[in-house]
């Protein structure tokens, strides 16, 4: 008995381990998707040019996350 549980485990980690690899393929191709090309890639420069960030805001920003 204990060997049929022990095998029913191993296959069922067995599947959980391919469904997590179809997940992160899934994710990998939406990603790729969804990555700008470089042509339409915006620099933070120009778009906060003329706002200043302080330290606090920063650290209050790495708090939220």
């Amino acid at each position: 008995m204990k060997q049929t549980t022990a095998k029913g485990s191993t296959d069922l980690i067995h599947k959980i381990e391919a469904i997590e690899d179809e997940i992160l393929d899934i994710k990998f191709s939406i990603l790729k998707k969804l990555t700008p090309s470089k042509k339409n890639l915006i620099s933070l420069k120009r778009i906060f040019k003329n706002i200043e960030i302080s330290e606090e805001e920063i650290e209050e920003a790495k708090k939220s996350l």
